[in-house]
């Protein structure tokens, strides 16, 4: 899969500051779009950009209120903010916005190309995890199925066990969780992979029809019968028939159904005549089928001869590990399908995915990641694609709330002569006033930056910051709760 080169957004009213910096970006490996200044770079926000380099101050919007929209619409694009007259109160708002740098006017081309270099190497390192998820993806995959998780383990080896013996399977499960794939992997696996899998849907056929279209039917057994008709388990002789839904089944017709599964003898409808079939019944339902045996909708000798083997399929809220793997899976059939050359979705992204209910389990998750790789238009799906998303409410929910950062009032001293006033240097007083404030609570002070942990650990690693752990005793409260030791 051959990917674009990552874009690099560039805000600048300075025609010359475009030239040069666009060139140099160019030389890296970068493809530059340029704005002049910030409203046409908000119109260009849909193109996600993994890099943005925005000047502090522009006519009508400025550098600030950039940062804050590209934060919101595409919250794994790296920011940073140039200025040739900044001021201290800007540099505290870039880092709660979530800036990377700060770069001071004259700009220094040295510094820039080694943040132009880092920021293309942690894009290449990304590409290359989602590259690799993509891959153990399809070593992982079992007939379809994908799963590393140890419910799903389990559920595959079980399925190795029963398709070479097994007649009869009832396979249970919630809605979504994949039962016709694992009907047809028990078909595949089992003594009958070269002949016929013969799908009904039991939900979908008419009440009155049943009987003739599992057992067929005799010219004029009823009205319309204008000719004789070989009926499901006819057609199914020697091979395998997958009833889905079987919880719809009438009454009637489970009568007829329990004497195939005891006999194998049929009796078309208007017939005296039987006939005897050979058919593997694999039987589904999202129903609980005890419930209907005491609601009467359900017979019980019917559910004690399906249910001798029965498969249950875990929700996808049980074994969440595995939604990255389907993510990469699906994603992979999406590029082929819509000619796309999504690489995977921004961490953002991932989190809600891997945190939503689902209550469509693993179908639900295959048509929100088909619908977002439409919607996308860079090489990651974005919690914006996500959002976008009409019929799903959570995801929207979610993404409002993952933008939604607490605001500090953060006091911050105005630097002394000689000390270095650049971005990388308020950040770091930033971090370490937030850890003090949190008693060295990585997770509460993670929370207060606006960032999650795991970027948090990121910076304490840039600026070589030590954060012990934290004393079970609370302090007193003249005394600070912990002390960060600078590392080399």
């Amino acid at each position: 899969m051959t990917l674009a080169r990552p874009l690099l957004l560039l805000v600048d009213d300075d025609p010359h500051v475009r030239e040069v910096v666009g060139r140099l970006a160019v030389e890296s490996g970068f493809d530059v779009l340029s704005c002049a200044d910030g409203r046409a770079a908000l119109q260009q926000l849909h193109r996600q950009p993994v890099f943005a380099l925005v000047d502090l101050c522009m006519p009508d919007v400025d550098g600030i209120e950039v940062l804050r929209s590209v934060r919101a619409r595409v919250p794994s694009c790296e920011m940073v903010l140039m200025s040739g007259d900044g001021t201290i109160d800007a540099a505290v708002e870039a880092i709660k916005l979530g800036a990377r740098d700060y770069l001071a006017k004259p700009l220094d081309f040295d510094r820039l190309r080694a943040l132009l270099a880092s920021v293309l190497e942690e894009a290449a390192r990304r590409r290359s995890v989602l590259e690799a998820e993509g891959e153990l993806a399809r070593r992982l995959e079992f007939c379809g199925m994908v799963g590393r998780s140890p419910a799903m383990q389990q559920t595959f080896a079980l399925i190795r066990r029963l398709a070479p013996h097994v007649r009869q399977v009832l396979i249970c499960g919630e809605t979504g969780t994949g039962k016709e794939l694992a009907a047809r992997a028990l078909h595949a696996l089992g003594p009958r992979r070269d002949r016929r899998f013969i799908t009904v849907n039991c939900s979908a056929v008419v009440d009155t029809l049943f009987e003739s279209e599992l057992f067929g039917h005799v010219r004029g057994a009823f009205t319309g019968a204008v000719e004789s008709k070989a009926g499901l388990f006819e057609r199914a002789d020697g091979a395998t028939l997958f009833l889905d839904e079987i919880g719809e089944l009438p009454l009637t017709a489970q009568a007829k159904l329990l004497r195939v599964l005891e006999s194998g003898e049929i009796q078309r409808v208007g017939s005296a005549e039987t006939r005897q079939v050979d058919v593997h019944v694999l039987a589904a339902t999202n129903r609980n089928l005890r419930s209907e045996v005491g609601a009467g909708r359900f017979r019980m000798d019917l559910l004690y001869r399906l249910n001798a083997i029965q498969l249950d399929l875990p929700p996808l809220r049980e074994h969440r590990e595995d939604v990255p793997y389907l993510m990469a899976a699906f994603i992979r059939e999406c590029n082929a399908r819509f000619g796309k050359t999504l690489a995977g979705v921004t961490a953002g992204a991932e989190r809600l995915l891997v945190n939503a209910h689902w209550e469509g389990n693993v179908r639900e998750l295959k048509n929100v990641i088909e619908r977002a790789c439409i919607l996308a238009e860079g090489d990651l799906i974005t919690e914006g694609d996500l959002a976008c998303l009409g019929s799903s409410g959570w995801v929207a929910a979610a993404t409002v709330a993952s933008q939604t950062r607490p605001e500090h009032a953060v006091p911050c001293r105005p630097p002394t002569p000689g000390r270095e006033s650049h971005l990388s240097s308020i950040e770091r007083e930033h971090i370490v006033r937030m850890l003090d404030r949190t008693g060295g609570n990585k997770k509460a002070a993670a929370r207060l930056l606006g960032i999650d942990r795991r970027k948090l650990y990121r910076y304490l690693e840039r600026h070589q910051l030590h954060v012990p752990a934290r004393k079970t005793a609370p302090p007193q409260d003249d005394q600070p709760t912990f002390t960060v030791a600078a590392c080399g």
